[in-house]
């Protein structure tokens, strides 16, 4: 029977990633070690006897931050159509395996909007609220950004692109025989670090305040799926195996 997955794919390293800006609307390139690491990232986990097979992706949903997309395209699924802006660096030199799946930019998945705290770390931060009279005690989940995105605000706008996940792409497939369903339900994710844990919170009903356990590595794969191939059972998938035909 078929369960669909969610793969999320945060972007690969940029010099801000590194030392711990944050990075909303900045569009930072990815260093060329971000880049080796998301090539290898492609190779290990992308084909069709791999974690992520491209022939079973439904959908394909990225941010409209040039880090985002250039880390789709290094990941080389072997996009047939054109991509849905103009390449951002040299193509590989071996396309990878044939991929019908649509590519969608959505601003729903582009990152938290940091606001006054675009570019600064933790612990500017920290200081900064501690001159403005602010609780030093800063969490972005339960207290979002001064001048940008409150838990609130992303809340919304993450759970609008779940609703269309599984209302598109996954409520027609799971539990499905391969010869009931009529598309594999597969759904690809790339974009960025505090939106994807969000992403993550909300596909298993958790709120923002109740702040993440888990991380998401610059350049890391996740994934999401179901329990008992039921759309109402959303779980995170701890450790997803290769597929063998």
């Amino acid at each position: 029977m078929t369960t669909p997955r969610v793969f999320i794919v945060r972007h690969g390293e940029t010099e801000w990633s590194l030392d711990g800006r944050h990075t909303g609307t900045s569009d930072i390139p990815l260093t060329a070690n971000g880049v080796k690491r998301v090539q290898a990232t492609g190779r290990a986990l992308v084909g069709d006897d791999r974690l992520i097979v491209p022939k079973q992706l439904a959908h394909i949903y990225v941010s409209p931050r040039t880090r985002a997309q250039r880390t789709f395209e290094l990941l080389n699924l072997g996009i047939k159509d054109p991509l849905p802006w103009k390449e951002h660096g040299d193509k590989p030199e071996c396309r990878g395996p044939d991929c019908d799946a649509r590519v969608e930019i959505t601003e729903d998945i582009r990152e938290w909007d940091y606001g006054d705290y675009e570019g600064i770390t933790s612990a500017q931060i920290r200081d900064q609220r501690e001159k403005q009279g602010l609780n030093r005690d800063w969490d972005i989940w339960r207290d979002g950004c001064v001048g940008g995105e409150s838990p609130e605000q992303v809340t919304e706008r993450v759970d609008r692109l779940i609703k269309d996940i599984r209302e598109r792409w996954q409520a027609p497939v799971i539990g499905k025989s391969k010869g009931e369903a009529a598309h594999h339900g597969d759904v690809l994710v790339v974009a960025h670090g505090h939106i994807l844990r969000a992403f993550a919170m909300r596909w298993v009903g958790k709120t923002l305040p109740d702040g993440p356990a888990f991380l998401l590595e610059a350049g890391g794969v996740g994934t999401l799926s179901y329990e008992h191939h039921n759309i109402n059972e959303p779980a995170i998938l701890l450790g997803g195996a290769f597929v063998v035909s």
